[in-house]
């Protein structure tokens, strides 16, 4: 029996099949979820798995506040990532309370503007939970989980990438480094894990290796890393010969179909 205050709970969603995968772990076990979807971030697909859907802008802190009231919500899961460079777009509606956030802040890093509004949402009376809280099975243990095994210089590369990436995340610069032959190709920056693959591949060619870890201090109520089969089918395309995730902390999204495709490209997936 879940507590009553799991009864009910709001899902701030984000882009990619997160959100759709949190919400339909929810239902199994019985939590009606009401979604906040983000206007040109968030896939109508999640409407199928929720009990409602209400949309707004990315930069409506204000209306968010005012909806998750309005449905007498005390308790929000974040599931899904806002591309970063939104905020920086122009023509993006940025309201009065999210116009503050961002002035408050030190810098504008991810880390400093979710967890700010994380804050905000704690101090309106509103806790933020775990993202993971329903999804155990979609993080895997250390080990293969690819029917291809890394060779010998291809575990060099990991371990190799593992110390590169666990610098750079702590710094919140991204959480994933691209390499071949024990040299960095590409580290993620604001445009993404594809965007720094295929920066990669320009240079390296076939056989690189991803290499993605969670940052030294991961709040895990809005920020976990993930991957998925469309990561898989873009390694495909580039040749790529692994890609190796921090086990326990990296949520592997429609997991059966993402190792299938990986198994049929031969790449070897990894958890570290």
């Amino acid at each position: 029996m879940l507590p009553e205050v799991l009864n009910r709970i709001g899902l701030i969603a984000g882009n990619g099949k997160f959100p759709v995968i949190f919400a339909r772990a929810a239902g199994e076990k019985g939590v009606e979820v009401t979604a906040v979807a983000i206007i040109g971030e968030t896939s109508k697909e999640l409407e199928k798995f929720v009990h409602k859907t209400l949309w707004l802008g990315v930069g409506e802190l204000e209306g968010l506040i005012r909806i998750l009231k309005q449905e007498k919500l005390t308790s929000v899961v974040m599931a899904g990532q806002v591309k970063h460079k939104t905020l920086f777009d122009k023509g993006i509606k940025i309201d009065t309370r999210m116009s503050a956030l961002l002035n408050s802040l030190r810098d504008k890093k991810t880390d400093s503007i979710i967890g700010a509004v994380a804050r905000i949402l704690n101090v309106s009376g509103i806790k933020v939970l775990k993202s993971t809280m329903f999804l155990a099975d979609y993080m895997p243990k250390k080990g293969v989980l690819t029917s291809a095994a890394p060779r010998e210089n291809v575990l060099k590369d990991i371990e190799f990438g593992r110390r590169i990436a666990k610098r750079i995340s702590g710094l919140d610069i991204g959480q994933s480094v691209v390499v071949k032959d024990m040299t960095v190709l590409a580290i993620e920056s604001i445009e993404g894990t594809d965007e720094a693959i295929k920066r990669a591949a320009h240079f390296g060619k076939e056989g690189i290796v991803v290499v993605k870890v969670s940052k030294p201090r991961q709040d895990m109520r809005f920020d976990v890393p993930v991957m998925g089969p469309d990561t898989i089918m873009l390694l495909s395309e580039v040749k790529a010969a692994c890609i190796a995730i921090e086990a326990n902390k990296t949520l592997i999204i429609d997991k059966e179909d993402a190792l299938r495709l990986a198994d049929k490209a031969g790449i070897a997936v990894v958890a570290i």
